[in-house]
């Protein structure tokens, strides 16, 4: 199994916009961070998890083939946005897309045209369909748990692929989901940054306190902004067993 990121970053990305910040400024492409997705192959099955603004971008970097699904995470447009860009992987029939029922409620007021009983010509063919925590699926040869964490007041899901979990957005999670976590050896889970708290994010201590209160061998921070720094002098700000994911890297368990 492989997870490769796609994306590492927070809701604006690294650079942002208008920012001269060390981090925005930065020549290292591990400091070049788009929004946050990963895409999970077992070699004959590939999963999306989340589709950003960035997916195109992110898609021209891969070899070209089909997506066997979409998990969503969640609704926020750093998340979804790139949906409509699903449309070339129509080609090997239509993209199954699953998320919780808050998330699929949003995603079809949002992009209805996508939804509608008699689709416009082109859009992307997407079948959404809605599950729920603690409910394996079999996508392909992939087995998928979701579970439920908390964004600020928002119910979102993550997921757990065997050995690897991929938790993003958290804030907080309750003791009756953690059950689900064990045995996990590698997580990715989310820290925006190291300091100043956030309402509905995780900070760096947040993250590492979550990794070893689930029993982690290995854990990846993403969903990180620009105020994380540089990614050389933030990954020496971590202890062992933790580092700061970067767009393109890869994972196999």
């Amino acid at each position: 199994m492989r997870l490769t990121f796609l994306g590492t970053g927070g809701s604006f990305g690294t650079p942002m916009i208008g920012c001269t910040c060390p981090a925005c400024t930065s020549a290292d492409p591990k400091d070049r961070r788009l929004r946050s997705s990963v895409l999970v192959e077992s070699g004959t099955t590939r999963i999306l998890v989340d589709c950003g603004p960035d997916f195109r971008q992110q898609a021209l970097a891969l070899p070209f083939g089909r997506i066997d699904a979409v998990l969503l995470t969640h609704s926020h447009y750093d998340h979804v946005g790139g949906i409509d860009d699903l449309r070339p992987f129509c080609k090997f029939g239509g993209v199954d897309m699953y998320a919780n029922r808050i998330t699929a409620d949003c995603v079809k007021h949002n992009i209805p045209y996508c939804f509608d009983k008699d689709k416009y010509p082109g859009v992307p063919d997407v079948r959404l369909m809605v599950i729920e925590p603690h409910r394996l699926l079999r996508i392909g040869d992939i087995d998928v748990m979701p579970v439920e964490v908390m964004h600020g007041n928002l119910p979102i899901l993550g997921y757990r692929f065997g050995r690897l979990a991929y938790i993003t957005d958290m804030k907080s999670i309750a003791d009756a989901e953690l059950p689900y976590l064990g045995g996990v050896e590698v997580l990715v889970v989310n820290a925006l940054r190291f300091e100043r708290e956030h309402h509905s994010h995780h900070l760096v201590a947040d993250a590492i306190a979550f990794s070893r209160r689930v029993g982690a061998r290995r854990t990846l921070l993403v969903h990180s902004c620009h105020h994380i720094g540089l990614h050389a002098e933030a990954s020496g700000r971590l202890p062992e067993g933790f580092e700061l994911a970067y767009d393109g890297q890869a994972v196999e368990w």
